[in-house]
């Protein structure tokens, strides 16, 4: 039975007269019937000429894809974020370990409750009138002030080893779902002629393994959107929270009006290059730094290829024109185009990040950091500011630093010297 069926059902059962006498109780199934008849309008989610029950399905012919089969992906969200709180800490942090991240030791801002309270409710760098009141408050001098909110930011940055955990998470679903989705999709007719995406639209039966796929993936950016306040903040915090909105929104408007071949491609289009670059990362924060580089060339180039020639050449060609020589376009169909080019966007705003790495990475001969995804916000994840007394260098740094201002000392002694003597024997004569 298809959804404009049920609806009307609903409605016929509140406008019965054994339920006129209770107009309290049916008038909220009055109200859900409208607003349920009225989303499911025809001409928003099917093609010109084309109604409810010309697309239904019986067993035999398939599944039919339903809105009601996304109501799993909220709790499967939860699931996803307990299963990441297991895999972080019983693998993530020991694979860490093995592979060798290491954390900076931080040095612990003084317990001042003054201080603190400023910190979490007004602002993390306060400015000079502020740090004078502040000063004036605590009975600290303004350079004691200024140390102890440096060393409380400094406190709350996130360690490597919460990063490689995160990173580390991310690979194995993007790895995973990658293989599964190209496994699921290499025997499709779509996969390789992208005019059989359309071809019976919208009378299209879903594989279980599509279905599965859509709800997984899914699920997966539901709980990074609800994690995204914990998670690490990037310098591209708010583009990836735009990615997650427009993401799950995309996959669940493609499955309500059952644009599953499509959405199949741009989910694998997008896995192929997500698990290079978290495992970019990972490799980053283990100091593997020439393992690193050559990874991130290889995620450069097929994130380039994917994301800005495969993916408006061949998905956005065929969903903005290949489709009409099959339908002519209607209200979803234009809302479902607009997400892929919001995303489309998104996609052109890291290729610019990702070619100043690469222009780095060619031009200085290594890869300093991270462009795309992997730089914290400069307001809340700033460069590592240098504590007033205690310096984090490692002691091979501070060695040649000595070493290099005992040789310049050395040398000022040297000259010094040659000066002197050269003076003693420009007077020798004179004085004899």
């Amino acid at each position: 039975m298809n959804e404009a069926l049920m609806f009307q059902e609903a409605r016929s059962a509140c406008e019965s007269p054994a339920n006129t006498h209770m107009k309290h109780s049916s008038a909220p199934l009055r109200m859900e019937a409208l607003l349920n008849e009225w989303l499911m309008r025809e001409e928003f989610w099917l093609p010109p000429g084309v109604r409810w029950k010309d697309i239904e399905m019986t067993e035999d012919e398939g599944r039919f894809p339903l809105p009601r089969d996304l109501i799993y992906t909220l709790p499967l969200a939860f699931a996803f974020i307990a299963l990441r709180y297991v895999f972080e800490r019983l693998i993530g942090v020991p694979l860490s370990r093995y592979l060798g991240v290491k954390d900076q030791v931080q040095i612990r801002a003084a317990s001042i409750p003054k201080l603190e309270t400023f910190y979490k409710h007004n602002s993390r760098q306060p400015s000079q009138s502020e740090v004078v009141s502040l000063s004036k408050q605590c009975g600290l001098s303004q350079r004691k002030i200024q140390t102890w909110f440096r060393q409380r930011r400094n406190q709350d940055r996130p360690s490597n080893t919460k990063k490689f955990c995160e990173a580390s998470w991310r690979f194995v679903f993007y790895l995973v779902a990658f293989a599964a989705g190209l496994g699921s999709l290499i025997n499709a007719p779509w996969f390789w002629d992208h005019s059989e995406c359309w071809r019976g639209y919208p009378k299209q039966p879903v594989a279980e393994a599509h279905h599965w796929y859509y709800i997984l993936e899914m699920g997966f950016y539901l709980s990074l959107l609800l994690c995204v306040s914990v998670d690490v903040k990037r310098k591209d915090f708010k583009e990836q929270v735009i990615h997650h909105i427009a993401t799950i929104f995309l996959i669940g408007f493609s499955y309500c009006a059952n644009f599953v071949r499509v959405g199949t491609l741009v989910m694998l289009l997008h896995d192929s290059s997500d698990f290079l670059l978290e495992s970019a990362k990972m490799l980053h924060y283990a100091g593997w730094w020439r393992t690193c580089d050559s990874l991130f060339v290889v995620f450069a180039l097929v994130f380039l290829v994917t994301r800005l020639v495969v993916f408006p050449g061949r998905v956005l060609y065929s969903t903005l024109l290949v489709s009409q020589e099959f339908f002519k376009p209607f209200g979803g169909y234009v809302f479902f185009n607009a997400l892929l080019l919001v995303l489309q966007a998104l996609h052109i705003f890291w290729a610019y990040l990702i070619l100043r790495m690469v222009y780095k990475f060619v031009f200085m001969g290594k890869v300093e950091r991270d462009e795309r995804s992997d730089v914290e916000s400069e307001v809340e994840d700033e460069e590592e500011e240098p504590e007033e007394e205690g310096d984090e260098r490692s002691w091979e740094q501070r060695k040649g630093s000595i070493n290099s201002k005992l040789a310049s000392l050395a040398n000022n002694c040297v000259l010094n010297n040659l000066t002197n003597q050269r003076n003693i024997n420009s007077r020798l004569p004179k004085a004899r």
